[in-house]
């Protein structure tokens, strides 16, 4: 998730918000030309000269603001606004009188003069004035909806943290309390993973290397294993290419697998395999996780199955957009999730 302070204004720089702008664009256009009731004939003319007149007007406001975008991350909501709200109706005016001195009039003192070309630039103005607001209020509370939503999705990042079970912390600390007599090493080892756990519990990083999420998943796994012995496998499919230093959301890993062994091992009494694979599809990671069901599911564990589920969906949705896909497969005995880490974070 991108950190420091952010301008409301959304990046306009992306080929998304390009794409974007330029559709509301023409729609605006066509409203317009719509409504000056235009005859057949005219209206295809009106058309290409109103789309060109607001497509040229849009695109240069966010070419500026797009190079500006930087500098609007250290101003005030209310500077910003005002230097937004002004670019746009500057340029506004600047493309009209622009357009009148190369089709109509020989000098702008010409243009000036005429008592049509001012009225129809106040409407220009009045026109742009109600668009360019509307807009920047909808990117305002849009911009503090992603805020509370990213601060409500911390604040459960920092309970996903925290949840190591007392009854998972019971069972390992029994564990290790019965090896030490009999296999001293393995104890020693399950006292390094679990101190593993309890440390990246408390650090307060959003985002870990794939390298760190992969230990904190096998330091888990070795504590259930000791745990759970023979009843809990695990199938690792790792390529040998993975970007192990790639950045990804913290804790987007362990917690499914955790999901598997709880909800999908333990209430099985012949156990059964877990299948963990990371497949690289160009720049982005595919995670996905396979865990037989238990046909007596309860209703308890289906709920906190899906608690952690959204937590991850939720962060991966905020941090890369709709390309942070989260599915879910489920058959009477096989539950599959799937995740992807794109390459690059929505800002």
């Amino acid at each position: 998730m991108a950190s420091g302070p952010q301008s409301f204004l959304p990046d306009l720089c992306t080929n998304h918000a390009v794409f974007t702008l330029v559709l509301i664009a023409e729609l605006l256009a066509v409203v317009l030309v719509l409504a000056g009731v235009p005859s057949t004939q005219q209206f295809w003319v009106d058309l290409g000269l109103v789309s060109l007149f607001i497509q040229i007007t849009v695109l240069c406001t966010a070419a500026i603001l797009c190079g500006l975008r930087s500098r609007f991350a250290r101003l005030p909501v209310q500077t910003v606004t005002l230097i937004a709200y002004g670019l746009t109706q500057l340029l506004t005016l600047l493309c009209y009188l622009s357009a009148l001195r190369l089709y109509e009039f020989d000098s702008f003192k010409t243009i000036l003069d005429d008592p049509s070309t001012r009225l129809t630039a106040l409407r220009n103005f009045a026109i742009s004035s109600i668009v360019s607001l509307a807009a920047l209020r909808y990117f305002y509370v849009q911009h503090q909806w992603q805020r509370n939503v990213r601060a409500e999705l911390q604040t459960r990042l920092q309970a996903l943290r925290a949840r190591i079970r007392p009854h998972f912390l019971f069972n390992s600390l029994n564990t290790i309390a019965g090896l030490i007599g009999e296999q001293p090493d393995q104890a020693e080892q399950a006292v390094v993973d679990l101190a593993g756990l309890f440390r990246s519990s408390l650090e307060e990083k959003d985002t870990v290397s794939l390298a760190e999420e992969l230990d904190i998943t096998r330091h888990y796994l070795r504590l259930e294993g000791l745990r759970l012995g023979e009843r809990l496998r695990v199938d690792w499919h790792l390529p040998s290419d993975l970007p192990l230093n790639r950045p990804i959301p913290a804790l987007s890993l362990q917690p499914l697998v955790e999901n598997a062994v709880y909800h999908g091992i333990e209430p099985l009494t012949e156990g059964g395999v877990v299948a963990i694979r990371i497949e690289r599809q160009g720049d982005a990671l595919w995670f996905e996780i396979t865990n037989p069901c238990s046909p007596t599911r309860t209703r308890r564990h289906e709920q906190g199955n899906r608690m952690a589920q959204d937590n991850i969906r939720q962060r991966l949705q905020l941090a890369y957009g709709q390309s942070g896909l989260f599915t879910i497969q489920q058959t009477d005995d096989r539950y599959q999730v799937r995740c992807c880490i794109p390459g690059g974070t929505r800002s």
